[in-house]
């Protein structure tokens, strides 16, 4: 069934002819209507799951190419359907309205592309990581490849990872410090990296420069083929690309706080400190994204091989329910943050606390800051 997952992509090729045969232009809009309105009500039906693979079975799934061929083949659909987006917006045949319902269709393409970036990027294979750098092009995000695998792996679910949400954090709090913090990061690391080398910034060697250089080239060879006027479709869809990434990093680890060890050191980042779901639907499109606590554990599973934690704790619904609630605060919150006291056996200062909202948040549940 993982082939499903090339739906997502594939609806960037849908809206012109949904929109030619049927005359509603309502579908210029599919990419979010799929994503925030299809998907939870499949999940909802279809519900969970509830197998993992067998241990005797690992080898011969992880090193099964079906399974490659599957993320290979959403980057020549993503791009088709861009270089068709193009076209569109270049003309004159569709109103502002329409235009903007096809870039956020794009966006939402472009946002799954990271996702599936970001499984080829945790490879050893030469090929699979440029593959990688190829589907953040779209997006202008080509920093998330050194920043998630070297920055969020290491410090995730602690106050110092801009990609954990912590607890009273608002999603429209998280993106900003999210999206800054992390390209700041990036560049920190990178930096170091090419310096260990001997290399400086300006470079070949440098993995940033080379995913932002492909974004580079591929927008620039679209305005040259369709005009200045697709370029500020083009950057709306990628805004909207890394804005759908990043409300999935707040709602995969909002709250969760890895302990300490004796000696002052977190913890190793265990099943308990990544939220899950495992929601057959979401988990097709998103190729086992939902089942992040065994990723975290052990990032050199291909996406096939993951497993479903009892240890992890459960989101009431699939990731693409949750990112409905989280543009939602106050009911991101009556969701979610009693799930956090609840996980915690109600000892919220195990939690990873918004600073400014810390002593409140204490005194709420009786506790001294």
């Amino acid at each position: 069934m993982w082939v499903l997952g090339l739906i997502a992509p594939a609806s960037a090729l849908l809206p012109s002819q949904l929109v030619y045969h049927t005359g509603a232009p309502v579908f210029w809009w599919i990419g979010p209507i799929i994503v925030l309105i299809v998907i939870p009500v499949l999940d909802w039906v279809v519900g969970e799951d509830g197998t993992n693979p067998r241990d005797e079975d690992y080898e011969v799934l992880s090193n099964d190419r079906y399974y490659r061929w599957c993320t290979y083949m959403f980057l020549p659909v993503q791009l088709i359907g861009l270089i068709i987006a193009c076209a569109m917006w270049a003309g004159n045949e569709l109103s502002f309205l329409d235009k903007l319902g096809l870039a956020a269709t794009l966006g939402f393409v472009s946002g799954i592309g990271i996702n599936a970036a970001h499984e080829l990027g945790h490879r050893v294979e030469h090929l699979e990581r440029w593959l990688a750098k190829i589907a953040l092009a779209q997006s202008g995000y080509g920093h998330f490849f050194v920043e998630h695998n070297r920055g969020h792996h290491v410090r995730v679910a602690t106050p110092h990872d801009p990609a954990s949400a912590r607890l009273g954090e608002s999603l429209w709090e998280f993106l900003p410090r999210s999206v800054i913090g992390g390209f700041r990061s990036a560049i920190t690391l990178e930096r170091e990296r090419l310096a260990r080398k001997k290399h400086g910034w300006w470079t070949i060697h440098n993995h940033i420069l080379q995913a932002w250089s492909m974004t580079i080239v591929l927008f620039a060879t679209l305005v040259a083929i369709f005009g200045v006027a697709a370029l500020p479709w083009l950057l709306l869809q990628a805004v909207i690309g890394f804005a759908l990434l990043e409300t999935v990093n707040y709602v995969e680890h909002y709250g969760l706080l890895r302990g300490k060890r004796p000696n002052g050191n977190w913890e190793r980042c265990s099943p308990r400190d990544s939220w899950n779901s495992d929601r057959l639907v979401t988990n097709i499109f998103l190729f086992h994204l939902q089942r992040h606590s065994d990723h975290h554990a052990n990032p050199g599973r291909r996406y096939q091989t993951l497993r479903s934690s009892q240890q992890a704790p459960q989101l009431p619904a699939g990731y693409a329910s949750m990112i409905v609630f989280a543009v939602v605060p106050p009911l991101w919150r009556y969701v979610m943050d009693q799930r956090v006291l609840a996980h915690y056996a109600g000892d919220v200062t195990m939690a990873n606390i918004l600073p400014r909202k810390r002593r409140r948040i204490l005194a709420a549940h009786g506790v001294t800051a």
